[in-house]
This record gives C-alpha cells, sequence and structure tokens, in this order.
C-alpha cells in the first residue's frame, strides 16, 4: 500500500531481458534499510525487490506488467518516481494507492498557468468512467486531484514542488502515463452496476 507521495527520483542503471524484465534502479535511498522482497512503487508499479546495492536496487517486471503500463520505455537513464512501502503510523499525505496501474493515459496538452502546469491526459475509455472532478487519480505514481473532466480527458495542475521532486518537471505532449483510479470510485461504479 503506498500514498501517492511520491519521496525520490530514481534512475534506470540498466535493463535486462530474461524470462521477464530485470531493472537495476539507482535511488537516493538507504538500500541498507530495504530488505529483499520489499514493495517499491516505481513510476506507481509494485515492484518487489529482489537484489541490493550501495545505492541500487533491482527488480523484476513480468510481461502482464509490462503490457498493462508504460514500463516498456524503461531504459538506462530514464527517471522514475519512487515510494516505498506504507508503514503502520505513517502520514496518509495523498490517497490510498495499491500500485495496481489500470491502464496508461496519454499527456494531450499542456499550458503553463502562472508557477503552475496544467496538464491534459486522455484516459482509456473503459477507465474515463473512474475519473471525477476532485476526485484522486495516481499517475506515475503521483497523488493527484483531477481539476476536470470531459469525456476521457481530464485536466492535472502541478506546482512548483511536484515538478522539483518528481518527474513531472519533464512532462511533454505525448508521453505514456501510469494511470491508478481511486479505489474508492472503483467500488462505487461497482456497487451501482450491480444494484
Amino acid at each position: 500500500m503506498f500514498t501517492g507521495i511520491v519521496t525520490d527520483m530514481g534512475e534506470i542503471r540498466q535493463t535486462e531481458q530474461r524470462g521477464d524484465l530485470r531493472a537495476r534502479i539507482g535511488t537516493g535511498y538507504d538500500t541498507s534499510g530495504i530488505e529483499i522482497g520489499a514493495s517499491i512503487a516505481c513510476d506507481g508499479v509494485c515492484l518487489t525487490v529482489v537484489a541490493l546495492g550501495p545505492d541500487w536496487f533491482d527488480v523484476d517486471v513480468s510481461a502482464e506488467t509490462v503490457s498493462k503500463t508504460n514500463l516498456d520505455l524503461w531504459a538506462a537513464g530514464r527517471r522514475v518516481n519512487l515510494e516505498r512501502a506504507l508503514k503502520v503510523g505513517d502520514e496518509l499525505g495523498g490517497h490510498i494507492v495499491s500500485g495496481h496501474v489500470d491502464g496508461v493515459a496519454e499527456v494531450i496538452a499542456i499550458a503553463e498557468e502562472g508557477d503552475s502546469t496544467r496538464v491534459t491526459l486522455r484516459a482509456p475509455q473503459a477507465l474515463a468512467r473512474y475519473i471525477a472532478p476532485k476526485g484522486s487519480v495516481a499517475l506515475n505514481g503521483t497523488s493527484l486531484t483531477v481539476n476536470e473532466v470531459a469525456g476521457s480527458d481530464f485536466g492535472i495542475n502541478f506546482i512548483p514542488h511536484t515538478k522539483q521532486v518528481t518527474t513531472w518537471g519533464t512532462v511533454q505532449v505525448g508521453d505514456r502515463v501510469n494511470l491508478e483510479i481511486d479505489t474508492l470510485a472503483r467500488y462505487v461504479a461497482r456497487l451501482q452496476d450491480t444494484a
């Protein structure tokens, strides 16, 4: 379980295609406090640590996960948002995030508004019904509030702090973004479908 509050920007150091994709991620985390088997959200995808070094950790990514996310873009030098798993007693600064990505959204417009940046994204049609104005979404592992929704398109504002401490400072039109819808929205829609 995560909160969508990014605590490190890691960097892909290398990838290797084995039976699954193996990725080495450089990190600012104190890896002496990470155990093999720990969960770390990497661009919003909950992945298991399978090896550790002084400033890196390795994860294995299944073909299923690659097919449902933007992790097919991972290559050496790519920056990724990282978040360690939530511990009992931690502050819940964002919203409850599982790290189970629902699909990939596409950035379709970017506009500067004062010091903030407004980004418009297009969600897959099947997920659009779960996105509501002033609701929450996790995009590349970042907990964000939705400003407006028009069909499958929705808007997000990024303040300067978020752009500095996450990968959102380099967002471009056409970027593919990991999207996790709010768990509460998923259950509300399910209840309506069965009512």
